[in-house]
């Protein structure tokens, strides 16, 4: 029998990390990330060098600062009299809520004109070319700027709501004010107040963090029962109705919360010179919020369109054969199946909307980029420390919105089996 010699193993040797193919990968990497760490050395020390030199310091000290201006939209308490920290937090918060007011007007404009671009009806699908092609071929700084001037030059002032004979009326019962001055909607007030809870800087009502909560907790609870409907489906081939229960389970326990606290609607009043009461969106969210959503929209409508064609037109003929009608088809055999096709370059719009909210400077509307980035500059002299925490904080909000779009998009791809 014959005896079986093992092969000795190859001591390493340093030679090895550049012509051995199993470390030659490693080795090009860390010598990059060296001369990397290396160049942000030298940048940094320089930088340092050069504020010394000029008698200055790195601080971000002027944070605590009193900022001494006025902001017109507020998400949440600010005065004059608050610190520049306090300005910036403000801008944060109208950034984010100006990205997703845009993003969800984006997406829904964007889906229905790419299913619309494909219909049969020769009108409809020339009328949405036509919106693509126009929105999306002129720069998003005009149509803030034409949104902006269409809010503030043809919509009636206050003053026109006033009398027995009023030149305008408010909207939906009188609930919805549009003015030259902003749109006043009605906004929702507790009787029972729960307090607030501090965090911070910020103190969110704790009203509003127990229906967060109670919509959170009824979203995952209809989740659950959905899957243990698919699951009966999968074994008994029968799917048990679950849309009275999704009901149930979505909106009971949020009534029952809004009725406990006593909820109610305060509606928009015309008193004296302006409206008071409810809830005022200005001209420059308005603006901002338009011209964003509707012109990002074109882009994501040809997103939509090119996902859908990515199907194969074979599905298409099998729904049919099956005797789905057109509209279930689309919206449960075409798009499902698209979103993997879609979802991709839909994060690198919504990205694209999150970075211009900085734009808001040009119809006044106070963001990141106009409190941190602009007047609170302007004041203290700390362009270096504002523009590099700005910097980091767009950064975050990108990875943030990257980060949960990707995980979304694993969860809809097409999994083999």
């Amino acid at each position: 029998m014959r005896r079986m010699t093992s092969v000795p193993k190859r001591s390493f040797r340093p030679s090895m990390l550049l012509y051995d193919q199993r470390y030659r990968s490693i080795t090009i990497q860390v010598f990059f990330l060296f001369m990397l760490m290396l160049g942000a050395a030298w940048l940094i020390d320089n930088t340092v060098s050069n504020l010394r030199a000029l008698g200055r310091d790195f601080s971000f000290a002027f944070l605590n600062a009193p900022a001494g201006y006025d902001i017109n939209q507020r998400p949440i308490a600010y005065d004059s009299q608050m610190t520049h920290g306090r300005a910036a937090l403000v801008g944060f918060l109208n950034t984010i809520i100006l990205a997703v007011l845009a993003c969800a007007l984006a997406t829904v404009l964007g889906v229905v004109a790419g299913v619309l671009r494909l219909s049969n009806n020769w009108i409809v699908g020339r009328l949405m070319t036509v919106y693509i092609e126009v929105f999306r071929n002129i720069p998003t700084l005009l149509w803030i700027v034409i949104f902006g001037a269409i809010m503030t030059e043809a919509m009636p002032a206050p003053s026109a709501f006033r009398g027995d004979d009023p030149a305008a009326s408010m909207l939906f019962n009188d609930a919805v004010a549009v003015t030259n001055r902003g749109v006043y909607i009605p906004s929702i007030e507790f009787v029972r107040d729960l307090g607030d809870l501090r965090i911070g800087p910020v103190a969110p009502s704790l009203n509003w963090l127990l229906v967060f909560f109670v919509i959170i907790a009824g979203i995952y609870a209809n989740k659950r029962l959905i899957a243990h409907a698919t699951a009966v489906q999968n074994a008994t081939g029968i799917r048990p109705k679950t849309w009275w229960k999704s009901i149930l389970i979505l909106l009971g326990p949020v009534v029952v919360i809004l009725v406990a606290l006593g909820a109610y609607l305060d509606y928009p009043e015309l008193r004296g010179f302006n409206f008071a009461g409810g809830t005022h969106l200005r001209n420059s969210l308005i603006a901002m919020w338009l011209g964003l959503g509707i012109y990002t929209g074109a882009f994501v409508a040809e997103n939509v369109r090119a996902g859908i064609l990515a199907i194969s037109r074979g599905q298409t003929e099998a729904a049919f054969a099956l005797g789905m009608q057109p509209g279930k088809t689309m919206r449960l055999v075409i798009l499902p199946q698209a979103l993997r096709v879609i979802i991709p370059p839909l994060i690198s719009q919504y990205l694209n909307i999150t970075k211009n909210t900085s734009l808001g400077l040009a119809v006044g509307y106070m963001d990141l980029r106009s409190t941190l980035g602009g007047i609170t500059i302007n004041q203290t002299g700390r362009e270096l420390e504002g523009m590099l925490l700005m910097m980091l904080i767009y950064l975050a909000i990108s990875l943030t919105i990257s980060g949960a779009m990707n995980v979304y998009n694993s969860r809809v791809k097409l999994k083999e089996r």
